[in-house]
C-alpha cells in the first residue's frame, strides 16, 4: 500500500468517525433515558430561514438565558439527547439541526462556519431570542466560535466540547476534498468504509454504542436526498486558518470540555484553545473519548449547568459592540493596551486541566 493510500484511508476514517459517532451513540440510549425524555414537553418544528427550513427542537422554559445546542459534523440534535433533559430542567433549550444535516434542508450552499453562523443568527432573530449561551460539539464548536465573532452581542457564554477548530487538525482527506472532481472521488471511498470500525476511534469504550441496529440507523441517515453532497460541501467549508487568528478577541467566558482519551480532537488542541481564549477554563474527563456528552452525560450536564448558572449579568462579561474597519485599514485592534515590542506578552496563565 502506498503512502498516499495509507493517508487517504486514515484521514477518511477520521472524518467518517466525526460524521457517524453522535448519531449512533444517541440511538443507543437506554429505555429509562427514553422515558425521561418523554416526560419533558418537546416542541420539534421546522423554521423557515430564507429559502431553507431548519429543524429546531425546543424544551424547557424559564427566564434564564436560553441555551443553544450545536451538533458536530454529520450529526443532529440526537447528539445531545443524553444531556438535554437535565439542561432543560429550568431554562429554555434550543437544539438545532444545522443546514445540510439531520432533518434540516440539504441545499447547495456555503457550509463554512461563518455562513452557518449567519444562518443561526437569522434563526435566533426568527425565534425572537436576543442572546444565548452556546454549546458546540466538535465541528459545531467552529460554528459557535464564528457566531461569537460575528455577533458578540448575541452570545453570553460558550461551552465547547472536543472542539474541531484549528487548520492543523484537518487531515489530508479534507484538504484534498477541496479540489473539484478529486473531492468527489475521495468521498466515494470515504463512504465505502465500515462504520462500526470507525466508531471505535471516537469512544473510550465503544461497546454500548456500536450495536448493529444503531450503526445501521446511523448509516441510513446519509441516504437522505442531498445528504452526501451537503457533507462534502461541509468538509470543503472547513477552513480555519483565518478564523483561528481571531480567537483571542473572544472575551465571553468559555468552558472547554475534553475527553482525556480523545483520539479525534486530541487534548493538546483543548489546551491550545484554552490558552487563546482570554476567559477560558478547561475540564478534562478521564476514561472518555471524543463525545463526553454521550459517554459521561451526567458529568457533562453538571459541568454545563454549573458554568452557565454561576454567571451574573455583569457588564464585565458583555461583549463590546463590533466596529467596522475603516476603508483600507486593518480590522479594529483590541482597545486594551499592548505591551512594548520587546516586553513579554501579558496574558492570563494557561488554565489547568481538571478532573
Amino acid at each position: 500500500m502506498s503512502i498516499v493510500d495509507r493517508s487517504t484511508r486514515g484521514a477518511s476514517t477520521l472524518l467518517r468517525t466525526l460524521a457517524l459517532v453522535a448519531l449512533a451513540g444517541a440511538l443507543s440510549a437506554c429505555p429509562r433515558f427514553q422515558r425521561s425524555m418523554a416526560e419533558l414537553p418537546r416542541r420539534p418544528e421546522h423554521v423557515e430561514v430564507g429559502r431553507e427550513r431548519i429543524f429546531v427542537l425546543q424544551q424547557g422554559a424559564g427566564d434564564k438565558t436560553p441555551l443553544l445546542l450545536v451538533h458536530g459534523y454529520g450529526s443532529s440534535t440526537h447528539a445531545y439527547k443524553r444531556v438535554l433533559p437535565a439542561l432543560a430542567r429550568d431554562r429554555r433549550v434550543i437544539a438545532i439541526d444545522l443546514p445540510g444535516f439531520g432533518h434540516s434542508d440539504k441545499l447547495e450552499r456555503d457550509y463554512s462556519p461563518a455562513a452557518l453562523a449567519h444562518t443561526v443568527a437569522r434563526l435566533l432573530r426568527k425565534l425572537k431570542v436576543p442572546r444565548v449561551d452556546v454549546v458546540g460539539h466538535s465541528w459545531g464548536a467552529s460554528v459557535a466560535l464564528a457566531l461569537t465573532l460575528a455577533h458578540p452581542e448575541r452570545v453570553r457564554r460558550l461551552v465547547l466540547i472536543g472542539a474541531w477548530v484549528f487548520e492543523e487538525q484537518l487531515p489530508p482527506f479534507i484538504l484534498w476534498s477541496r479540489a473539484p472532481l478529486v473531492g468527489e472521488i475521495l468521498y466515494g471511498l470515504f463512504y465505502d468504509q465500515r462504520a462500526d470500525d470507525r466508531m471505535e476511534l471516537a469512544f473510550y469504550d465503544a461497546t454500548p454504542f456500536v450495536a448493529p441496529a444503531n450503526v445501521d440507523r446511523a448509516r441510513k441517515a446519509f441516504d437522505a436526498p442531498g445528504a452526501i453532497a451537503a457533507a462534502l460541501a461541509a468538509a470543503r467549508g472547513q477552513r480555519f486558518s483565518a478564523m483561528q487568528t481571531r480567537y483571542r478577541r473572544i472575551v465571553q467566558p468559555a468552558l472547554l470540555i475534553w475527553g482525556r482519551q480523545d483520539r479525534v480532537s486530541h487534548l493538546e488542541y483543548g489546551q491550545r484553545l484554552a490558552s487563546l481564549l482570554p476567559n477560558a477554563q478547561l475540564e478534562v474527563i478521564d476514561r472518555c473519548g471524543h463525545v463526553p456528552q454521550l459517554e459521561h452525560p451526567k458529568r457533562v450536564a453538571r459541568l454545563i449547568r454549573r458554568f452557565i448558572e454561576r454567571a451574573r449579568e455583569d457588564v464585565t462579561w458583555k461583549s463590546p459592540e463590533p466596529q467596522k474597519p475603516r476603508s483600507g485599514a486593518p480590522a479594529t485592534k483590541p482597545a486594551k493596551k499592548t505591551p512594548a515590542k520587546n516586553a513579554p506578552a501579558s496574558r492570563p496563565a494557561a488554565p489547568r486541566p481538571t478532573r
